[in-house]
């Protein structure tokens, strides 16, 4: 008997059936941990529910998601209301969520929160620490997977737009557990090459699978980094703890590579720009300096080149004759002020004049003379002296006292053994 072959329809929906008819699979109650969230433009929501060994995938219709009063995020966990069917096109079962609410926040986001938080507070993701990205970078360090769609993305993209740039590839690990210790390890060798610029990342993925870049050491990695870094972990709703720590966040590998170049197409255009505005200032200047000798060469001095001179002649030539007379004039008036000096009559008669300066010298002798102790001293008067000073009166001397007695040849020292009193 030959054997009667069915069609994969069939059995699919054989398969749905048997399952459908399933009373308690038709209100199902779980637990557990979303995981590879995504949501449609169209408001359908598509992720997947696990626990600690097992997990299932699961779509929230838009009309079930519209109640929703929270925003679902991979790690978080939730409580879910809903039925087990077969979507038959792909033969695979899946749990149809109809009501949805928070149940904490799962263990990996926990994790991620406590050290944003830490690095946060320690200042990795400052501004200030930020290191500037080269506008032309000559060598581009990649660190990524040796294959897969984000390095042939981000090497790509660079030789397109900007194919003066070198590429050197540090291959590495990008998930899994020895996946932080070799991203660490591909940084770290970066620093030994002459580097503008690093690129560092992957494609996107479930949080499981991007966690390798919310570990500590790549972010410290990555702070430490004397090479400037653009992270490119995931698409564009992915933030990873490497996204904060880099110098500069790329939403893709491909928007990395992007951010890393200028478009050498861009530049040519600038350049070409950059040229016709120069020609046309160069231009614009050869006009106007043009304009400037024309009206040069129109001046009345350049047309009439003597009639400088000849002005400048006419100026000297005054200079001349004013100068002359300022002269003559000065030397008529000091002619006449030393005329003046001889005419008078000290000069005149300069004999009188000695003879009564004489006169006055005689009257000033007399008179210091009078002043002089030493003509007293020849009228055969003493100059009583104690300790050097000048006796006026006998009270200022003592019975004993030692005495010195200048006369007008010589001195005496006394003693005093009597005093008299007038």
């Amino acid at each position: 008997m030959e054997p009667k072959y069915i069609s994969i329809s069939l059995i699919n929906k054989a398969i749905k059936n048997v399952i459908d008819v399933q009373p308690f699979l038709q209100k199902v109650y779980l637990k557990g941990e979303i995981s590879n969230y995504k949501g449609h433009t169209r408001g359908h929501l598509y992720f997947s529910l696990k626990d600690e060994s097992s997990k299932i995938n699961a779509v929230m219709f838009a009309s079930a998601a519209s109640k929703l009063t929270f925003v679902p995020e991979d790690g978080m966990n939730v409580l879910v209301e809903g039925r087990i069917s077969v979507y038959e096109a792909s033969g695979a079962y899946q749990v149809y969520v109809e009501k949805m609410s928070p149940d904490g926040i799962g263990n990996l986001y926990q994790e991620y929160e406590k050290l944003k938080k830490k690095l946060e507070a320690e200042g990795l993701f400052a501004e200030e620490h930020k290191k500037v990205i080269p506008k032309y970078p000559k060598t581009i360090g990649i660190i990524t997977a040796p294959t897969g769609a984000a390095v042939r993305d981000i090497i790509s993209t660079i030789k397109r737009r900007y194919p003066l740039a070198q590429t050197i590839l540090f291959p590495t690990l990008v998930q899994g557990e020895l996946a932080k210790d070799n991203i660490v390890e591909q940084i770290k060798k970066a620093q030994d090459f002459d580097l503008d610029l690093i690129i560092c990342g992957r494609g996107g993925g479930s949080i499981e699978d991007l966690w390798a870049f919310n570990e500590e050491c790549v972010a410290r990695a990555i702070y430490n980094s004397e090479i400037p870094i653009i992270s490119a972990v995931g698409h564009e709703p992915d933030f990873t703890i490497a996204d904060f720590v880099a110098d500069l966040r790329a939403p893709t590998p491909t928007g990395a590579a992007e951010m890393a170049v200028p478009n050498l197409v861009d530049l040519q255009t600038f350049i070409r720009q950059f040229e016709i505005r120069l020609n046309e200032n160069i231009v614009h200047k050869i006009k106007n300096y043009t304009k400037q000798l024309d009206a040069l060469k129109n001046t009345y001095v350049i047309k009439n080149p003597l009639a400088m001179y000849e002005i400048k002649e006419q100026k000297l030539d005054n200079l001349l004759t004013n100068l002359n007379s300022y002269i003559k004039n000065l030397i008529k008036s000091k002619t006449v002020a030393y005329e003046n000096i001889l005419n008078k009559y000290i000069f005149q008669n300069p004999h009188s004049i000695y003879e009564k300066k004489k006169h006055q010298f005689e009257i000033l002798l007399n008179k210091v003379n009078l002043l002089n102790p030493l003509n007293i001293l020849e009228q055969g008067y003493s100059v009583v002296k104690k300790d050097d000073l000048i006796i006026k009166d006998i009270k200022d001397l003592a019975i004993n006292d030692i005495i010195n007695v200048k006369m007008m040849k010589g001195s005496i020292s006394a003693q005093v053994i009597k005093k008299k009193e007038d």
